[in-house]
């Protein structure tokens, strides 16, 4: 298989993936205060928003990598 086959083909499944998920959260530890060697943290979760227009131009770019390595 060519590597622009599998490139593309990536890029349209990390697109669609966007598109269906839209984003993802984390957990992290903070520290919240600290007072000399003593030190408070807390578990913090983040969102993370994956921009529907980011997964677009993934599938219209492995899109055409694909057409491009089928030419070839």
């Amino acid at each position: 298989m060519k590597s622009s086959l599998v490139i593309g083909i990536i890029l349209i499944a990390l697109g669609a993936a966007g598109l269906f998920y839209k984003g993802f959260s984390y957990e992290s530890k903070e520290t919240v205060a600290k007072i000399g060697s003593l030190e408070a943290s807390a578990d913090v979760t983040k969102d993370v928003e994956i921009p529907q227009v980011l997964s677009i131009i993934l599938i219209v770019a492995g899109a055409a990598i694909v057409v491009v390595g089928m030419k070839k």
